[in-house]
């Protein structure tokens, strides 16, 4: 499991830069860089709403990855010890990114 840190705001499993979905997908199965990554697991706040999967965000958390040219990825699994998620804005899911991603 990886430390995530979410600076996705506009998702609405983040609170205060950790999710509370339980796990995510990153998505990008032909990604050779960050940009062609996206967070398959947003979903657009809508106004100040919140809403949450587990009690509380968690720190850690299971990243499924089809990011298959990443450093990190091991059998669809991210191994990374820390991974960021940008987007700043986003509204779907491809405006969001997996910063940590490194090509192969």
């Amino acid at each position: 499991m990886a430390e995530l840190n979410c600076k996705v705001e506009t998702c609405l499993y983040n609170k205060n830069h950790y999710c509370s979905k339980g796990d995510i997908m990153v998505g990008g199965k032909h990604a050779n860089s960050s940009d062609e990554t996206c967070c398959e697991s947003f979903a657009q706040k809508k106004g100040d709403s919140y809403t949450s999967a587990i009690e509380h965000p968690c720190k850690t958390i299971s990243i499924d990855c089809e990011a298959v040219g990443c450093t990190y990825n091991a059998n669809y699994k991210c191994v990374a010890r820390h991974v960021d998620i940008h987007g700043s804005g986003a509204c779907e899911c491809k405006q969001t990114a997996c910063a940590t991603f490194q090509e192969k």
